[in-house]
């Protein structure tokens, strides 16, 4: 199908606004089923674009080109295509927004049409992110992508949601100034904006660590990576539910993204001299904040905390592979591994943030000692609620399992020491997951309220039950997803990081 990069980028778009202006706000009805309709006519796009990649190529696929802007000798173009790395997070963000618009059908009772626009809209802009070709195109996805999250924490968020929606923008606004910067650098100096005229760019060490910094504050803030996390656990917080399951899901995958077209075939040799610092803060996420999430006594403000630390995985796979030149069978694994942990965390989350919002419909708390014994009035709910607590544990055979054991094998080729202090987060994952469950689900029920819980509705259990069958799908075959993504990560490993490294002659790889 030609323009079918466009068609997933605009056609939500276009949904959004048509929602917003031509179903009303007194027809709710209407801009439900129209919003519904939209979010599955875009995700059934990801049929054919699943179906028709070719797995055994590392190019750009589904490429659109046309010109759009001229500064002298510069083209900036709207630029599209998808690899391995890309494809596999257009299809988790269609997939979401499906969900999310199910999710708040009965609980968002102000604004519909505001509310669901808001979601088909910045589903559009993350496609679009995860599509673009050209740097500058990528950025104004990048930027135009925080407004709907903006106005969704702002307007349906908690009592504090203006101190959330300011720090949620502040951070992510200004870690993207400095990355603005560093693409109109390279973009005169290289003579073109497209992100792949920017890999073959021959830079110097001093600019590639200069660069490699700008990008990294940018995407490190979006992951969030510590010690630029703290603006994630207040957003999830006042957040609707909705706007958690998109922040969790595909939000931070943002920044992980952005690492993989940036940062490592952009700066090898930059990202190489600052590996041991990325791979320590990936593993003080991975220890530290499983530990801070221990004490949380708010459901999300807990899973907010889990997703920074499990995210931890992601960026530490990503930078052992410079802890592994030579040994490329394992730098694969790493770099493997921390991406299907990139979808399984968008599965496991969004599950368990949807679990939350289930509870909180119906009592109006996030607090865990509010409530104790939910099996004995909501055992289908308890059900679902355990199979994902066990994911996000990480037990063998579901989702939250994969990734993680790819990426600690990889690490023990890279340093034992990486390798025990990411396996740490097996212990501490189950201690602050099955302690809240525990604490919520089982034992003598907490009070009149939760003896009165009505279990699951239809609509509740065909969401809960959709992540289920994907988070066990995903945990029994993973190659599913490893397939896709293997000639991209061969290409990347081999050609874009470790021949810079090793000085291969030029031209083995391009």
């Amino acid at each position: 199908m030609t323009n079918l990069l466009s068609l997933l980028i605009w056609l939500p778009i276009a949904g959004g606004l048509a929602v917003l202006f031509g179903t009303g706000e007194r027809n709710t009805a209407a801009s439900k089923w129209l919003s519904l309709g939209i979010a599955l006519a875009t995700f059934g796009l990801c049929i054919p674009l699943w179906t028709g990649f070719d797995t055994t190529t590392a190019a750009m696929q589904y490429v659109e080109h046309a010109n759009w802007i001229r500064l002298g000798n510069i083209e900036i173009n709207y630029a599209l295509g998808v690899d391995g790395f890309a494809m596999p997070l257009i299809a988790l963000t269609s997939f979401t927004t499906v969900l999310v618009v199910l999710a708040g059908w009965e609980v968002i009772e102000k604004r519909v049409s505001h509310y669901m626009a808001a979601f088909l809209v910045m589903t559009g802009l993350m496609n679009g992110v995860f599509a673009a070709t050209d740097a500058m195109l990528f950025y104004v996805f990048w930027e135009f992508m925080l407004i709907p999250m903006f106005l969704i924490i702002g307007i349906w968020g908690g009592p504090n949601r203006v101190y959330a929606t300011l720090k949620f923008f502040l951070y992510t606004f200004l870690g993207s100034v400095l990355m603005l910067v560093a693409l109109i650098y390279m973009g005169i100096k290289g003579g073109s904006f497209a992100i792949e005229a920017m890999h073959k760019l021959p830079l110097e060490m001093g600019p590639q660590t200069l660069i490699f910094i700008a990008f990294f504050l940018a995407f490190a803030v979006k992951v969030p990576m510590f010690p630029v996390h703290t603006w994630l656990p207040d957003a999830h917080v006042e957040a609707p539910t909705g706007g958690s399951v998109v922040l969790a899901a595909i939000m931070l995958k943002m920044g992980t993204y952005g690492f993989l077209r940036f940062n490592l075939p952009i700066t090898p040799d930059a990202s190489a001299d600052l590996a041991n610092i990325i791979i320590a803060l990936s593993l003080i996420a991975v220890v530290y904040i499983g530990l801070v999430a221990l004490v949380q006594k708010d459901m999300k403000k807990l899973i907010a905390y889990s997703s920074i630390a499990h995210m931890g995985f992601v960026t530490l796979g990503f930078f052992i592979v410079f802890k592994l030149v030579g040994a490329n069978t394992h730098a694969a694994l790493g770099f493997q591994g921390a991406l299907v942990q990139m979808i399984s965390h968008g599965f496991v989350s969004a599950a368990l943030f949807l679990c939350v919002g289930v509870m909180y419909d119906r009592m109006h708390s996030r607090m865990i000692g509010d409530y104790g014994g939910v099996a004995n009035s909501m055992p289908k709910f308890a059900a679902f609620f355990m199979l994902f607590a066990m994911a996000n544990a990480g037990l063998p055979g579901t989702a939250g399992f994969v990734g993680e054991f790819m990426v600690i094998v990889a690490a023990f080729k890279a340093n034992f020491w990486y390798a025990f202090l990411a396996s740490v987060s097996l212990i501490t994952g189950a201690a602050y997951t099955l302690w809240m469950y525990k604490r919520v689900v089982f034992g003598e029920v907490a009070n009149k309220h939760v003896a009165e819980l009505p279990d699951l509705n239809k609509r509740e259990f065909l969401i809960l039950a959709v992540l289920a069958v994907m988070t066990l799908a995903l945990g029994l075959y993973p190659k599913a997803l490893t397939t896709v993504m293997e000639p991209s990560v061969q290409h990347l490993i081999g050609c874009g990081v470790q021949s810079k490294l090793q000085t291969v002659v030029e031209g083995v790889c391009r």
